[in-house]
């Protein structure tokens, strides 16, 4: 059972969000974007910077050099991405090594990666998880940026 994206308002305690979010699968990589960008805006997040990349594959490299170039200005990296298995285990092997490289990303630059690049089974899964309001998941990778912002800062302290 999906649980609901949260209700609790969360506000934008630093300023500058990037979101990297692949072209392919674009119906439902769009609406977890779109959902993602009115959640930041509703924060009142001032800066959020968006890139496209081709597919899942190549969201952790573009998310690195964010991290690398915007240290310290960067409150957040939100990646979004769907991946739907197929017949071979091309998908497995892509949600892996994507899951990967975000969290060594994370580690190496100390700065929250928000993964939102699903590994879903079917169509079915991408329309519940995507283009449902009451449990897109790009309201939900939203609301963990803003929420890990704000630890950040407090760890700063």
């Amino acid at each position: 059972m999906l649980k609901p994206n949260s209700t609790r308002k969360f506000q934008a305690v630093g300023g500058h969000f990037a979101i990297v979010a692949s072209r392919y699968n674009a119906r439902y990589v769009d609406a977890m974007l779109r959902a993602a960008k009115a959640e930041l805006r509703r924060a009142g997040a001032p800066r959020v910077e968006i890139i496209r990349v081709p597919g899942a594959y190549e969201i952790p490299v573009v998310a690195a050099r964010l991290g690398r170039l915007r240290a310290g200005s960067l409150d957040g990296i939100i990646c979004l991405g769907v991946i739907i298995r197929g017949q071979t285990s091309h998908a497995e092997h892509i949600g892996r090594a994507v899951s990967q490289g975000l969290m060594e990303i994370q580690l190496r630059q100390e700065v929250p990666v928000i993964h939102e690049v699903l590994l879903l089974e079917d169509e079915e899964q991408a329309r519940e998880r995507c283009l449902a309001k009451k449990c897109n998941r790009g309201t939900e990778a939203a609301q963990t940026a803003l929420a890990m912002a704000g630890v950040m800062r407090g760890l700063q302290k």
